[in-house]
């Protein structure tokens, strides 16, 4: 018998295989709540990583975005060799850990441009070699998915989930799908994901599909999501609504509105994404979501699982 995430302590997470941590996940009922922070830019409380920021205020998992494997940046961070950044992270705040990688395809690109912090560097691709980089320097999960204007597709995404999962079977959990159309402008709204493209995550290997939140891009709503979330439990996975399109610097009230609607859906994981101020979502808002998904006692119960650690 499995014990739920919510209950797990921080040497417990720290052991896990990726099939356990999957297995905690969907024990738990919905009630995880995962956070992206930067480590590259300056964060919020000066020498407090964001990653403990987010920690504190009640996020129980951490992806790092941006984390570039062959040139890592944690601000904040004691000092401490870059192969053991990620394990450092993971002993301040108690929490499992993972990176975002990106995967491209010959001859597709961003039909958008954006700012060049955006731009995809060596270390930030979803190779192989990338991957089995990060699973060394102690990651627990690897998101499969696109920042703004990179030009990541679904079909690059499919490719990728193969490679990985034949190389390196159920050591890790694999996270795949896209929060918004990462460039690719044909695979926008409710394009971005199909019940079509959630099989086939599921067959290649995804033990989560990622699909964005109701409400956060146009034409995504609750019963479009409720109907993925189904389809996606019916096929024996798991599933993440995100919230990647910068709402997660909205008002309470449209978080609250947000993160019940998530619930509606029977997601098993909610995600807040980076950009509140600079690096993470507002605190406040990382606060108002947990409490909408688990109430106060859980909430207040997770917080203090990071502060007394």
């Amino acid at each position: 018998m499995s014990k739920r995430y919510l209950d797990c302590t921080a040497s417990e997470i720290q052991k896990m295989t990726g099939r356990e941590l999957t297995e905690a996940i969907a024990g738990s009922e919905g009630r995880i709540l995962v956070c992206e922070t930067i480590g590259a830019v300056r964060p919020m409380l000066g020498d407090v990583t964001n990653a403990e920021f987010v920690s504190a205020m009640g996020a129980d998992m951490i992806i790092l975005n941006l984390f570039d494997v062959n040139a890592p940046v944690i601000q904040g961070l004691p000092d401490v060799p870059q192969e053991d950044m990620i394990r450092e992270v993971k002993r301040l705040t108690g929490r499992a850990v993972g990176i975002n990688l990106e995967p491209l395809e010959a001859d597709s690109v961003s039909a958008v441009e954006t700012n060049g912090e955006w731009n995809l560097t060596s270390g930030r691709a979803a190779t192989v070699e990338n991957a089995r980089k990060a699973i060394e320097m102690g990651i627990d999960f690897i998101v499969l998915t696109g920042n703004p204007g990179v030009g990541v597709t679904n079909s690059a995404i499919i490719h990728t989930l193969r490679r990985y999962r034949e190389e390196f079977g159920d050591r890790i959990m694999l996270i795949a799908g896209k929060m918004h159309a990462a460039g690719i402008l044909a695979e926008s709204g409710e394009n971005i994901i199909t019940e079509e493209d959630a099989r086939a995550f599921a067959g290649a290997g995804a033990d989560v599909i990622l699909m964005p939140a109701p409400g956060t891009v146009p034409g995504i709503t609750m019963e479009y999501i409720r109907g993925l979330v189904s389809s996606v439990h019916k096929l024996g996975r798991l599933t993440l609504t995100a919230v990647g399109t910068s709402q997660e610097g909205a008002d309470a009230a449209t978080i609250r509105e947000i993160a019940l609607m998530c619930k509606m859906t029977g997601t098993d994981l909610h995600h807040l994404g980076d950009s509140g101020y600079v690096g993470m979502a507002l605190p406040e808002n990382i606060l108002e979501y947990g409490k909408v998904i688990r109430g106060v006692r859980h909430t207040y119960h997770r917080m203090a699982s990071s502060i007394n650690r």
